[in-house]
């Protein structure tokens, strides 16, 4: 359920809802920041749920924000775009019911499209999948007409893999090891007509930073968030949060 921060209730009608699956190297996530970051994006309410695992911190973008939750909602109104920042995982068997929801709010809100970040085991491709760049699409039926553009951006729609490999390979599917909700989440949208479009990148855990740039910059690429600096490179913001991302420095009295 939403809540706003103000007394009214802010409209989405018309916007791109732009939200990070809780995946392998929560790269999904790591872009979400950059991007709410980089627009300076306020926000404008919370997603109450008791599908998350709970928690709080500071706020994640300035020493001047109030202490941050697990699933906040920000806005751009000029943009016509609104992310949603979850910041920690879906509680176990909640899954089913943490989908229904989002997709729920994601109707009554009257968002014009979906799109889910996120990521999959690198050492889990397919054969297929190791051809050409990690970055990968799916769009659900009431999206499909954006399929073209993607094509011409170079990008590659998710392979189906078998069911079962050397034995049955009429029978596939699509495979999103590590991704969450990200599978589920495509079905559901799917059966309920909601435009979604998922991009997913291929990786490994570690420092998953630059994975997260190469994932807004593809982004950026479609959606034209922001326009590239004279140098040519996309002047991506990094949070101030992100300075503790792997903890503090070695402690100096340990030599």
């Amino acid at each position: 359920m939403f809540v706003s921060a103000e007394d009214s209730t802010p409209s989405f009608k018309g916007f791109t809802l732009i939200l990070p699956a809780v995946s392998v190297g929560n790269v999904g996530q790591l872009a979400v920041d950059l991007i709410i970051s980089t627009l300076n994006m306020p926000k404008v309410g919370h997603f109450h749920t008791d599908c998350l695992i709970p928690m709080v911190g500071n706020g994640p973008y300035s020493s001047l924000e109030q202490l941050s939750t697990n699933a906040e909602v920000y806005s751009h109104s000029d943009l016509k775009l609104a992310a949603l920042q979850i910041r920690s995982p879906v509680l176990q068997n909640k899954g089913k019911l943490f989908r229904k929801l989002l997709v729920s709010w994601i109707k009554s809100s009257g968002f014009s499209r979906t799109v889910l970040l996120s990521s999959s085991h690198a050492y889990q491709r397919d054969d297929q999948q190791l051809k050409g760049p990690a970055l990968r699409y799916l769009l659900s039926p009431a999206l499909q007409d954006v399929g073209d553009t993607l094509r011409e951006l170079g990008w590659a729609e998710l392979e189906k893999v078998s069911v079962f490999p050397g034995i049955n390979d009429s029978d596939k599917r699509h495979y999103i090891p590590g991704g969450g909700v990200t599978k589920g989440l495509y079905a559901d949208c799917c059966a309920e007509s909601v435009p979604l479009a998922v991009v997913l990148l291929f990786c490994s855990e570690g420092d998953n930073v630059p994975d997260a740039f190469t994932l807004t910059n593809h982004l950026n690429y479609w959606l034209h968030l922001l326009e590239k600096s004279p140098q040519g490179a996309t002047p991506w913001k990094v949070p101030s949060s992100w300075r503790l991302l792997f903890g503090s420095g070695i402690p100096p009295l340990l030599f």
